[in-house]
């Protein structure tokens, strides 16, 4: 660990050093070329003859993450003829508006490809006509970048369009990663059906508990060996398939306490802190051979303070591909973020992700204006054309590797994913066999997942406790006042003040009156509760339907997580209550105030 440890500083001092002599001021400002330097060839003299290096050798592109040396070699030539303007757009993938294939677009600016929100989804039938349509009428030598976020559980942009699979934290509960690999392997085969060539999943990051607000529940574990397990296993299940998958969000997104969607998130751990939690699952990912690494927008102290890591070469090159040794596709997070957006310069921002060493810009704010910018700053010497070559070869290499490949049978999605929801029920207090003791049933989570399991539980019989929604008056925020026609400053100003005051009262008012609903709820008060001796006041059993963080809050005998909303977990879960299925997860987190981690 020690040796490890001084390797990392030794490097990372290293890349600083050449940072500071290539630049001229900050490294946010001045990042050195991200392909000049990389795998760079020796010039000893050996005594006998060399044999000259290939394309693909010549712009550094090493093997082991998916390519073979002929399909670097195909892409490396393929690049070597593109016009500029195209190379630029051929490293951005974009989002769009809409439901119908955006095939302009991605035809006028030569884009590597795009991203489906649920937004661009209508139905299965919809979503594969655009990605069929776009294949077809975007000619191409190779592949489209054609991407989705379908992680699982919370983050799923195909909802009504493909198969709902539970959170990554239920591989984790469930502890099988042959499971995982095969659930995996069928959402990936599914996804390829639909037409997909990639998928940003699955997250290697490692959840801190309470205090991450991003993650949670789409991390397979809070123990980082745990979450490198079924990383790797989940990687190889869309690598099966068929699919890229996208290991993210380096260098980890759980231990930070903001969201990058909000602002940028500060992340305080030393180095040596780092290694020891976050990059162990990024560690194991890239000595399986991963194929690609998303790099969040994350301010690493220790490495490279006040930049976005997605935007720093000390952190994409230095520490994912010098140190870790990862030579695959690096694809940034979402450039739309306010971590990369608030004070930059969206031009800017572009070309120094490039420089960083990022391979893919997704989604800029406009995929025009971040192309352009790529030209100018190929066409100024601000950015070698080598970098645009290299990352794009990356790309091209990649997605035909997959698309050469023989796909192995990915099993049924609907079993796959009711195998894995089945396998991560998990019952922390209470009987581990039989009915469990008691028929009130209080459900916390999402209200979504809530509804699903309160249809199915009342249906089994039971009675549902549920969450009262706060009255409109402490819920909704007046609108912050406009300044009238000839209205003085003076009188805007007094009138801006009062909206302040009262809505500081009403959100503090909102606050006192969510605690007295969470206190009700903790004790099983049943809703409408009177005080008359025959009212239902315990909720006997609780159930997270998402994070177990709650369980350790409330005070029921029975206490049961299903780390999911799908209507497999909600149905495997019934079955639990009724004692005709078993619970054989274990919490694959810490609890406070939960002793047991499972049966």
């Amino acid at each position: 660990m020690r040796a490890r440890l001084l390797s990392l500083v030794a490097t990372l001092a290293l890349v600083a050093s050449l940072s500071a002599c290539e630049g001229e001021g900050t490294s946010e400002g001045n990042d050195a070329d991200g392909g000049a330097a990389e795998g760079a060839t020796s010039g000893e003299p050996t005594g006998t003859p060399t044999v000259p290096p290939t394309p693909s050798e010549e712009l550094g592109l090493v093997e082991g993450w998916g390519p073979d040396r002929s399909e670097l070699d195909l892409a490396a030539k393929i690049v070597g003829r593109v016009p500029l303007p195209d190379l630029a757009g051929q490293v951005i993938v974009a989002d769009w508006q809409g439901t119908d294939a955006p095939v302009r677009m991605v035809r006028e600016l030569h884009l590597g490809g795009v991203i489906a929100f649920s937004s661009n989804v209508a139905s299965a039938e919809q979503v594969s006509r655009v990605n069929s349509t776009l294949t077809r009428q975007v000619r191409r030598k190779w592949p489209l970048f054609l991407g989705v976020d379908q992680e699982g559980g919370v983050v799923e942009r195909l909802r009504g369009a493909a198969t709902r699979f539970p959170t990554f934290m239920s591989a984790g509960a469930a502890g099988d990663v042959a499971l995982t690999e095969q659930a995996y392997a069928a959402s990936g085969g599914e996804l390829r059906r639909l037409g997909f060539t990639v998928d940003f999943a699955p997250d290697a990051d490692v959840t801190s508990g309470p205090g991450d607000p991003t993650i949670g529940s789409r991390a397979a574990s809070s123990r980082p060996s745990d979450v490198a397990e079924h990383v790797v296993a989940a990687t190889g299940g869309f690598g099966a398939a068929g699919v890229m998958p996208v290991v993210k969000h380096f260098p980890g997104h759980g231990s930070v306490p903001a969201d990058s969607h909000l602002t940028l998130p500060v992340q305080t751990k030393t180095l040596a802190e780092l290694e020891e939690t976050d990059l162990i699952p990024f560690r194991a990912a890239v000595e399986a051979g991963a194929p690609a690494v998303m790099v969040g927008h994350i301010d690493v102290r220790a490495v490279d303070p006040r930049v976005p890591s997605s935007l720093s070469r000390k952190v994409t090159t230095g520490l994912l591909r010098d140190v870790l040794g990862f030579g695959g596709l690096v694809v940034t997070d979402s450039l739309e973020m306010a971590a990369v957006t608030r004070g930059r310069d969206p031009r800017r921002t572009a070309v120094q992700a490039v420089r960083a060493g990022s391979d893919v810009l997704l989604m800029p704010p406009s995929p025009a204006v971040a192309r352009a910018a790529l030209v100018r700053a190929v066409r100024s010497g601000a950015l070698p054309r080598r970098r645009l070559e290299q990352a794009a070869a990356r790309q091209i290499a990649l997605l035909v590797h997959l698309a050469d490949e023989r796909q192995g049978s990915a099993g049924a999605p609907a079993d796959a994913s009711r195998a894995l929801s089945a396998a991560a029920v998990t019952v922390t207090d209470g009987a581990c066999t039989g009915r469990l003791t008691g028929d009130t049933v209080h459900p916390y989570g999402d209200p979504g997942a809530v509804g699903v399991f309160a249809a199915a539980a009342r249906g089994a019989g039971m009675t549902v406790l549920l969450r009262q929604a706060p009255p409109s008056r402490l819920a909704e925020a007046k609108p912050k006042p406009e300044r009238r026609r000839k209205e003085g400053k003076r009188a805007y100003t007094l009138r801006k003040r009062q909206w302040k005051r009262a809505e500081a009262r009403r959100v503090r008012r909102l606050a006192a009156w969510t605690a007295r609903e969470d206190a009700r709820l903790a004790v099983g008060t049943a809703i409408g509760f009177t005080g008359y001796r025959d009212a239902p006041v315990d909720g006997e059993i609780a159930v997270a339907t998402d994070t177990p963080w709650v369980l350790g809050r409330v005070s029921a005998p029975t206490r049961i997580a299903t780390f999911g909303d799908t209507p497999a977990a909600m149905a495997v879960l019934v079955e639990v209550l009724q004692g005709r299925a078993r619970a054989p997860g274990r919490l694959p987190v810490k609890v406070a105030g939960v002793a047991r981690t499972g049966c």
